[in-house]
């Protein structure tokens, strides 16, 4: 495809986002990818979605996951993942990212998580394809709304509801979360982290890299190109962008943003402006 080269290393990849303008926390994403490897990054909602053709490799939670056709793709917000082809013709797929607060007013529901980031689910996974199909087409707020409780509804016997306690580090490690959040513009050191968690720097590392299977260091560039995602949908200029969010300088955000995200940032503004 025409002008993508400078975003992937193969010209038949593509992803598309979509916004809809009446509802925010949800993002619509659909690709097909065959050559990019997406770096280790995370979304600040759920993840939900479905394997049209071929197969897709990630790691998640610490392991590594395949999603083969007609498979459901399930991942909680803020859970660190990559993402590359398995097959040789790459994977085509369809996503919907969805903040947990929009989740539990369309469902009046609260605390859905899920324990399987990939379900084999045939007849699941073609009605959550021709869902996502639909919700890209509308363009009326009521029936976007109506489609997307359809597509909750689809996911709401693979979730965990109420969700479930998580272990002890998890707590003792949420200030640490909060704290990168906080500083994503700052030079962070491990002595700072550490003394969050009231660890000694290589006991904090190592405790953390156990519990969320990547480094601070990765962490935190997961959250700064999350946060560069954010600021992009709300109209800042690339620039300013990248200065707020820690990076160093455009250049540095455009090769970041489109290893993690499959788009320049320049080109995720234009497809939000359709």
């Amino acid at each position: 495809m025409q002008g993508v080269p400078h975003q992937f290393n193969h010209p038949t990849d593509q992803a598309e986002f979509r916004l809809p303008a009446h509802r925010a926390g949800i993002e619509l994403y659909r690709a097909h990818i065959v050559r990019h490897a997406f770096e280790p990054h995370v979304h600040d909602g759920f993840g939900l979605g479905a394997i049209e053709a071929g197969v897709e490799r990630f790691r998640y939670r610490g392991a590594d996951h395949l999603a083969p056709p007609d498979s459901l793709v399930t991942m909680n917000p803020d859970e660190l993942h990559t993402g590359r082809a398995e097959t040789e013709g790459g994977w085509l797929y369809r996503m919907v990212y969805i903040e947990p607060s929009v989740v539990d007013e369309v469902t009046g529901e609260r605390g859905w998580w899920f324990g399987d980031v990939v379900s084999e689910d045939a007849t699941g996974a073609r009605r959550v394809t021709a869902l996502l199909d639909a919700l890209w087409a509308a363009r009326e707020p009521l029936a976007f709304d109506s489609l997307l409780l359809q597509l909750m509804d689809a996911f709401r016997h693979h979730a965990r509801i109420p969700r479930r306690a998580r272990p002890e580090a998890a707590s003792r490690f949420a200030g640490v979360i909060d704290y990168l959040r906080a500083h994503l513009a700052e030079r962070v050191t491990l002595d700072e982290l550490a003394a969050v968690a009231g660890l000694s720097p290589f006991h904090f590392l190592r405790q953390f890299q156990a519990r969320h299977h990547a480094t601070p260091q990765q962490m935190l560039m997961a959250f700064r190109l999350s946060e560069a995602k954010r600021r992009l949908t709300a109209g800042e200029a690339p620039a300013q962008v990248a200065a707020a969010t820690g990076l160093a300088d455009q250049a540095h955000l455009t090769r970041a943003f489109a290893r993690r995200y499959g788009v320049t940032p320049a080109r995720y503004q234009r497809q939000l402006q359709r």
